[in-house]
This record gives C-alpha cells, sequence and structure tokens, in this order.
C-alpha cells in the first residue's frame, strides 16, 4: 500500500497486511506520518514540555451523583 505523509507529502510503501495498513483503510480520519516526522514532533514535545512551558489542559470531571 502507498501512503503518503501528511507533513511532508513523501510517498512510501508499507505492507498491506500490517495493522497500520488495515487502520487507513478502515478509517479515513486516520492519517499517516513518516517516521522522520514523527521523531522530530516527538523530540521537540520532549524539549518544550521539559522547559516547562508546555501546558496540557485536560478537561475537568464533573462529579457524578450517582456513585
Amino acid at each position: 500500500m502507498r501512503v503518503k505523509c501528511v507533513i511532508c507529502d513523501k510517498i512510501e510503501a508499507i505492507d498491506d497486511n500490517s495493522f497500520q495498513a488495515k487502520r487507513l483503510r478502515n478509517r479515513p480520519i486516520n492519517t499517516y506520518m513518516c517516521k522522520a516526522c514523527a521523531d522530530r514532533i516527538t523530540e521537540r514535545t520532549e524539549k518544550r514540555m521539559a522547559s516547562g512551558n508546555f501546558h496540557l489542559y485536560k478537561s475537568k470531571k464533573n462529579p457524578d451523583d450517582w456513585d
């Protein structure tokens, strides 16, 4: 299966029987990102998290009256 990276537009081939290929076929909302772009994003995110300027806003949970 030929796939295209959403960031750098590089076209790569992945195995048709792989889990990732099945996910891309069955759920069109999922997108493919090449290994180089995924590594770059991971590295930069970890650097921002270490700097202290990265805030992850989690949704507030409402107390449930049934518990």
